[in-house]
C-alpha cells in the first residue's frame, strides 16, 4: 500500500528496512514505543503527513464537541432528575421514567439520524452538514474553534458553529442525559429520607429548597463521578456522529483512517482514545475523592 503496485522486490527490502518491518515483533513493538513515548507516531499512509500533526489538528473541535454534550446532558439530566424526584408518586415522575427508559434504549447515531430527518429535512430549522456557514472563513491557531471564536471577538462564527453543532452535541448528550436523570434521581430520592432532610422541612423549608439546597450537593457526587466515567465513551461515540455531520474531527479522521487501512493513523487514534480514558479516569477518581470525605479519611 505504501510503496505501490509497480515496486521491485528491491524497493520492497529497502522499505521494510526503513520501517523495522524485518525486525521480529517484539523488536517492531519496541522501535514504535520509543518512537511513541518521543511523540512520533509515524507517517499516515493515506495523507502523507506526522500521525501526531493530524490528531493535533483534529482532537480540539473533537474535545469542543464532547464538552458541548456533557454540558447538554448534565443540564437535562439534571433537570430531568429533580423534576421526578419532586414530583414523586405521581404520573408526571411515571411520564420521565418512561421517556428516560426510552432514551437510554436509543444510540447516539439513531438520535443523529431522526435529527436531520426531523429538524434539517422536514422542518429544515437547523443544518445537517458542516461546521459553519460557507460563506465564513476562520482558521483557529489551537484547533479549538469555539473558544477561539470566543476570545477573539468572531461572535458570527461562534453563533454558526453553535447552530450548527446543537444537533450532533445533542445526538451524543441524550443517552448520557438519560444515565445521569436515573443515577441523580435514585441517589435524591435516598438522600431525601435521610434525617437532615427531614430536619430541613421541620424549619419551613420549601420542598425546592430542600431539593436544591440541601439534597442536591450530597446526591450529585455518584452522578458526577458516571459523568466523568461516561465522558470518555463520549469522546469515543464522537466517531460516528462527526462521520454523520461532516465534522473535521478526529472521530470522523478515525474513520476515514479504517477505509483507507491506513494502520499507523489507527494506531494513533486509538493510542489518543486510550490516553484520554486513562486522564479523565485519574481526574474523576481524584475529585471523587476531594468531594467525599469519607474516602479521604480512607
Amino acid at each position: 500500500m505504501m510503496i505501490g503496485p509497480g515496486a521491485t522486490e528491491q524497493d520492497i527490502a529497502q522499505l521494510k528496512a526503513l520501517y523495522g518491518f524485518d525486525q521480529s515483533l517484539v523488536m517492531q513493538f519496541w522501535l514504535f514505543l520509543q518512537s511513541a513515548l518521543s511523540g512520533d507516531l509515524g507517517t499516515s499512509i493515506s495523507l502523507k503527513r506526522e500521525v501526531t500533526e493530524l490528531i493535533g489538528e483534529r482532537l480540539p473541535l473533537t474535545i469542543e464537541l464532547s464538552m458541548l454534550a456533557i454540558a447538554l446532558a448534565v443540564t437535562l439530566g439534571g433537570l430531568a432528575a429533580l423534576l421526578g424526584t419532586y414530583a414523586r408518586g405521581s404520573w408526571p415522575e411515571r411520564m420521565l421514567d418512561s421517556l428516560i427508559g426510552a432514551t437510554i434504549a436509543i444510540p447516539d447515531f439513531l438520535w443523529a439520524l431522526a435529527g436531520i430527518l426531523l429538524f434539517g429535512i422536514v422542518l429544515a430549522i437547523l443544518p445537517a452538514f458542516g461546521l459553519m456557514n460557507g460563506e465564513l472563513r476562520f482558521t483557529p491557531a489551537t484547533g479549538f474553534y469555539l473558544t477561539e471564536a470566543l476570545l477573539t471577538g468572531r461572535f458570527d462564527v461562534l453563533g454558526s458553529m453553535m447552530v450548527h453543532l446543537l444537533m450532533p452535541a445533542l445526538s451524543l448528550a441524550l443517552p448520557l442525559t438519560a444515565i445521569i436523570a436515573r443515577v441523580l434521581k435514585a441517589s435524591l430520592i435516598e438522600v431525601m429520607g435521610q434525617e437532615f432532610i427531614l430536619l430541613a422541612r421541620t424549619r419551613g423549608y420549601s420542598r425546592w429548597r430542600v431539593l436544591l439546597r440541601e439534597a442536591l450537593r450530597n446526591a450529585a457526587i455518584p452522578a458526577l463521578t458516571l459523568t466523568g466515567v461516561q465522558f470518555t465513551f463520549l469522546v469515543g461515540g464522537t466517531v460516528l456522529i462527526e462521520k454523520i455531520f461532516g465534522l473535521p474531527g478526529v472521530g470522523a479522521m478515525a474513520i476515514d483512517a479504517v477505509t483507507n487501512r491506513d494502520l499507523p493513523l489507527i494506531q494513533g487514534v486509538v493510542l489518543t482514545f486510550a490516553l484520554i480514558f486513562i486522564v479523565v479516569n485519574l481526574l474523576v477518581d481524584l475529585l471523587n475523592a476531594a468531594l467525599n470525605p469519607r474516602l479521604r479519611g480512607a
